[in-house]
């Protein structure tokens, strides 16, 4: 199946949230979609499109001090297993480069062990975070510097 990664769009995003489950199963993170992060990053949100859809996206933006932070990171669950998380974090991680980015960051939930696996195969840094995302709430912090030269899947 042909797929290009291209920037995200309005009507990308809602196409996004119009077919959540899709990317996320029986978790609701669309209060964590950000319509202001396409609309104000918008070389930094990134979707890739087949022939029926949206197959996976990411959003992230570029902080001042040169991290390319990844807001959100999904895949289709049509569409795991291929590679497209890989594709879609290089896509991210050249746009941020263009952008000044020296290195990037991500968090997750410690219970999310798919998504601290998927960043260590990647080559990130994690570590547990207490209180990170407030009082009793820890995250996993991934870490990683520039250029993200990723092969195969994952």
């Amino acid at each position: 199946m042909d797929m290009h990664i291209a920037p995200a769009g309005v009507a990308d995003f809602h196409q996004v949230l119009s077919h959540h489950p899709r990317y996320w199963g029986e978790r609701d993170l669309r209060s964590l979609h950000l319509l202001a992060l396409v609309q104000e990053f918008g070389s930094t949100c990134l979707v890739a499109r087949a022939e029926d859809g949206i197959r996976g996206y990411v959003f992230g933006f570029v902080t001042p001090d040169g991290t390319g932070y990844v807001h959100l990171i999904a895949t289709r669950q049509d569409s795991r297993g291929i590679g497209l998380g890989r594709r879609l974090y290089t896509a991210f991680a050249e746009a941020a480069a263009r952008q000044g980015a020296q290195r990037l960051k991500a968090i997750t939930s410690v219970k999310n062990t798919g998504s601290i696996a998927f960043h260590r195969s990647l080559g990130f840094d994690a570590k547990i975070v207490d209180d990170y995302d407030g009082p009793g709430v820890a995250m996993a912090v991934f870490h990683r510097a520039l250029p993200l030269a990723v092969t195969g899947r994952p």
